[in-house]
């Protein structure tokens, strides 16, 4: 008798401490402060049709945009918009400077080594642009791993990782945004821009006849949402938010809005 009460005893005592530690998680859980705080704080660095754009009021749109305001009237807060320069976008989570990252971020091994990530919400791919002239030349990124060719990309993006790993023997230049890489094509500066694919099928429709889009994708990219470490209650909420906009049409709306449509083009800078 004195055993299954010590047992019984030692079994409290356990699960008591058990609901201590997962009640002290929650509190520290960003969700929980988001609920308190009624603010939910997204970063993104506003230049990645049509993911994030800024418009001629200086208000910034596109696709992650309406998915995050979404995801603020579910949880019945604020939603706050902090731009930030790509190449400090990892380092402002995780000293908190807003809550999740939401700004086509591709699922890296090496990004996942500083922050989780949630289940990707869409696959994407990296695709080429090239200038005017080249089109029966450069077909494929094979055609352009050549040292006679200049291609240009985004620093610190797969775009730049890809065209190191894909176009070793091509000359390579980065610039701070997307728009100044694929400038280059344009005027002639460059011969191929390398980034994703989105970006390119819409940038190439905005200046016809200026270059040629390969449209045909030759890495594997998923795009998540990105959370600090140690939090699962965020990780969970996220997960269950995006299997509940794509079964009641929500995302595919907002999809069709930015993907399948042109009438926001004239409505950008």
């Amino acid at each position: 008798m004195k055993k299954i009460t010590a047992m019984l005893a030692f079994l409290l005592a356990f699960s008591t401490s058990l609901f201590a530690s997962d009640n002290d998680l929650w509190e520290k859980s960003t969700l929980n402060q988001i609920m308190e705080r009624k603010v939910l704080r997204v970063g993104l660095d506003a230049g990645y049709m049509p993911f994030e754009m800024t418009n001629k009021q200086g208000k910034i749109v596109g696709f992650d945009v309406d998915i995050a305001r979404q995801m603020a009237k579910a949880m019945g807060v604020k939603l706050e918009i902090v731009n930030t320069a790509w190449d400090g976008i990892i380092p402002a989570l995780v000293t908190d400077k807003f809550d999740i990252i939401m700004s086509g971020m591709t699922l890296t091994a090496e990004r996942n080594l500083q922050i989780n990530f949630a289940d990707p919400y869409i696959v994407i791919g990296q695709s080429i642009m090239v200038r005017n002239g080249l089109e029966d030349e450069v077909q494929s990124y094979k055609d352009l791993n050549d040292s006679k060719y200049t291609v240009v990309s985004k620093l610190g993006t797969t775009g730049d990782i890809a065209a190191k790993r894909y176009l070793s023997k091509a000359k390579l230049r980065l610039f701070e945004t997307e728009s100044e890489g694929a400038i280059e094509v344009v005027n002639g500066k460059a011969d191929a821009f390398i980034y994703d694919l989105p970006f390119n099928a819409v940038y190439s429709s905005q200046n016809p006849g200026k270059l040629v889009h390969l449209d045909t994708p030759f890495t594997y990219e998923p795009l998540a949402w990105g959370v600090r470490k140690g939090d699962p209650d965020f990780l969970n909420w996220l997960n269950n938010f995006m299997r509940q906009i794509q079964g009641d049409g929500t995302y595919d709306k907002i999809y069709a809005k930015w993907f399948e449509s042109s009438e926001w083009h004239k409505t950008l800078k």
